[in-house]
């Protein structure tokens, strides 16, 4: 499958990489080092961040924020991770521009589609931060429907895990990996890749998911090349 622009989705805690908490420098540079590998390849790349690394809405509720009040300080700390990376990809001489979800300039720029269309297609690396801008939603789901707005043709979500298993490979030694699976198959056997909202929003727009390891220094550029390294999830 050919991609001429794509909607990659990080994970927060990614980012932490052998810390507790925040941001791994040496880490957040690996991550920009391979996105600008593909990018000088002329692939048109939007990127949502995840904020786990540094405040998760749900678990703040569990100690007593108010969920609302929570899921708006996720989406702060989507920004923050976003802005990291801007700068990481920045000191590469990789251009790029930050998008919110929220309006919060200078920090980031409005989002729109497209604005962020137009971006891409000037070579610019499209950072939309600040999830869907709405509470209740996560950034599986903020992914999934930026990807299907700025009409990307697969979503990439590059996590610690080389793709999707049976169960957790990290719980369960005998999980076995699938090298493709149905949004229907992966709903059924109640699948933890995404939350049901995210994979209903691929399946209805026909949005594929690939799930790779993007910790393995050079793994996008390799499932961007059709390498079989991850799983993909299609209708």
């Amino acid at each position: 499958m050919q991609f001429k622009r794509i909607l990659l989705k990080l994970s927060g805690e990614s980012l932490m990489g052998g810390k507790q908490y925040g941001i791994d420098e040496t880490h957040l540079d690996a991550y920009a080092q391979q996105i600008k590998e593909v990018a000088q390849m002329g692939l048109q790349i939007g990127i949502v961040i995840g904020g786990g690394n540094i405040f998760r809405g749900l678990s703040g509720t569990s100690r007593g924020f108010d969920r609302v009040k929570g899921d708006q300080m996720g989406m702060l700390a989507t920004v923050i991770n976003s802005l990291a990376l801007s700068s990481a990809l920045t000191a590469l001489e990789q251009a790029n521009r930050v998008f919110t979800a929220i309006r919060m300039e200078p920090v980031g720029e409005l989002y729109s589609k497209w604005k962020a269309i137009e971006a891409m297609e000037r070579g610019e690396v499209a950072i939309i931060a600040g999830g869907t801008g709405n509470p209740f939603f996560t950034t599986d789901t903020a992914s999934a429907l930026r990807g299907v707005e700025i009409e990307a043709d697969a979503m990439f979500k590059g996590t610690r895990v080389d793709g999707v298993y049976t169960a957790d490979p990290e719980k369960d030694p005998t999980a076995t990996k699938f090298r493709s699976i149905s949004f229907d198959e992966v709903y059924e056997r109640g699948l933890r890749v995404m939350d049901l909202t995210a994979t209903t929003l691929c399946k209805e727009n026909n949005l594929p998911v690939v799930v790779f390891d993007m910790d393995s220094q050079g793994n996008l550029k390799k499932v961007i090349d059709g390498e079989d390294i991850g799983t993909l999830i299609h209708l």
